[in-house]
């Protein structure tokens, strides 16, 4: 293999001259041969702003060797978002590329702090912008075939992390993904419009989501997002561990997740479906799930399991005018089906949650072989799930069950346990409550009202019409 060490093409690596040219020299006569490695090599400290990786490369940043994003606002002036201007900018980009690596075990790190406001207690401050947000995504490729990102650690955010767009025959293995618990929007893994992906191994750190898959309308022309497998990852986020949407104006399908752990979490797993395209044919399984309550900041109130289909809020926001299909002031929402979970542990403040705007919204969700325990462990109110952005409120407000269904069809439950921790709330209640599910089906269920005295363990209001099958079994 042909190695292209950037040293070689005048990078300085002394954590002060923007080796960004270099980098890029090193990068165009690389491809432009045919291919090979591009090296940035170990002991050295490169300071970089905005470059372009190319086809039939290998970027290999050495074990050793750190890059990081130039703090200069300045030199980031693409958007990763087209003509949306509001939502950051590219810092590593990649546009129509193809055979493409990047490895070697050092860092990228993308200098996240510099571009915050003030510290704050349970968050940094974004600073103000008129038009771009200039916080750097850390890795954009747009329209990329067969690429592989293994053994390299992302760190220190200042947006998005690690962004595919349109991509194909894509392979994550072995990455770590650092980012600060503080930093809004530092999401881990966002997969937009992308297929046939493989994401393995991997330990995500987030103060957003750390794995997440959407299609956003900047990039409509590149279809759903399809045939997805993630597995063996191990998850920490301020926000949602595992999301589907909010950002769907396509399909999202064929996904499975397996073996993977979610720790100290706001939220484990979240299908937030807002828009208008499909969600469906997902399996979740073999997972441990632990969540708990965080600042109002932060979206969720550690709901380990969450399904919503709700029409997306309207209201004026930054980004209101893309959310929104052109010429449109109100959204709709598509329908969320097919959807399993099964093997899974959970541990929260909070219970599981299926919503729909209507019943036709939501079907055919299973729950098999799902454990709860309910313990109020942080200071935080809870009570609350939360349905952000929506119209209305945007919270379902008053109690806190082990499994919540409203407004859903063919809900399955089957060998299902619920269980209250010694650290009980006035606002702890059924162990299941369901409203207007339009065939539930209840087998095997274990569970006890969380003060008995008071409740009943499964409180079911329907209209007399829907028809309800249920077969339980209470804990004495």
């Amino acid at each position: 293999m042909v190695i292209y060490d950037i040293l070689d093409f005048g990078a300085k690596g002394n954590g002060k001259t923007d080796d960004a040219e270099a980098i890029q020299k090193a990068i165009d006569a690389c491809s432009g041969s045919g291919g090979g490695r591009v090296l940035i090599p170990a002991g050295k400290t490169f300071l970089a702003g905005p470059f372009d990786l190319k086809s039939n490369i290998e970027f290999y940043v050495q074990q050793g060797a750190v890059l990081k994003a130039n703090p200069d606002e300045n030199v980031y002036q693409e958007s990763a978002f087209r003509e949306n201007k509001g939502e950051g900018t590219i810092w590593i980009g990649g546009k129509d590329i193809e055979l493409v690596s990047i490895s070697g075990g050092g860092i990228i790190d993308g200098n996240g702090v510099v571009f915050m406001g003030e510290e704050l207690e349970h968050s940094y401050k974004l600073k103000p912008f008129d038009k771009v947000d200039p916080r750097p995504h850390m890795i954009t490729l747009i329209g990329g075939n067969n690429i592989k990102i293994r053994n390299i650690t992302l760190k220190n955010a200042a947006y998005w992390s690690l962004h595919l767009v349109g991509c194909n025959d894509v392979a994550i293995t072995d990455i770590t993904i650092l980012n600060s618990l503080k930093i809004r929007n530092s999401d881990g893994i966002d997969l937009d419009h992308s297929r046939n992906v493989r994401i393995s191994n991997c330990h995500i750190e987030s103060g957003d989501d750390c794995i997440c898959f959407k299609n956003r309308r900047e990039y409509a022309e590149y279809g759903p997002c399809e045939n997805i497998t993630v597995n063996g990852c191990t998850l920490i986020s301020t926000s949602c561990a595992i999301k589907i949407g909010s950002e769907n104006m396509d399909r999202i399908s064929h996904i499975t997740f397996i073996n993977c752990i979610i720790k100290n979490s706001n939220r484990g797993i979240g299908i937030q479906h807002r828009d208008e395209g499909e969600v469906s044919d997902i399996v979740f399984s073999n997972m441990i799930i632990e969540c708990r309550l965080f600042s109002d900041v932060w979206w969720g109130k550690a709901e380990p399991i969450y399904v919503t289909a709700f029409p997306r809020s309207a209201e004026d926001h930054k980004d209101a005018g893309w959310r929104l299909p052109k010429g449109r002031k109100n959204g709709r929402v598509g329908n969320v089906k097919n959807i399993t979970f099964s093997n899974i542990r959970c541990k929260s403040e909070n219970g599981i949650i299926v919503a729909g705007d209507c019943p036709e919204k939501v079907s055919n969700i299973r729950f098999n072989d799902v454990d709860l325990e309910i313990n109020k462990s942080t200071h935080y109110p809870g009570g609350l799930y939360d349905c952000r952005p929506c119209e209305g409120e945007g919270m379902i407000s008053g109690s806190t069950y082990g499994f919540f269904f409203q407004k859903a069809r063919n809900v399955f439950v089957s060998n299902c346990f619920v269980n209250w921790g010694d650290n009980k709330t006035e606002y702890f209640r059924h162990a299941l409550k369901s409203e207007a599910v339009d065939r539930l089906t209840i087998e095997n269920f274990e569970g006890k009202a969380a003060f008995p005295e008071k409740d009943e363990a499964i409180n079911i209001l329907e209209p007399e019409s829907i028809y309800n099958r249920v077969s339980k079994r209470e804990i004495c």
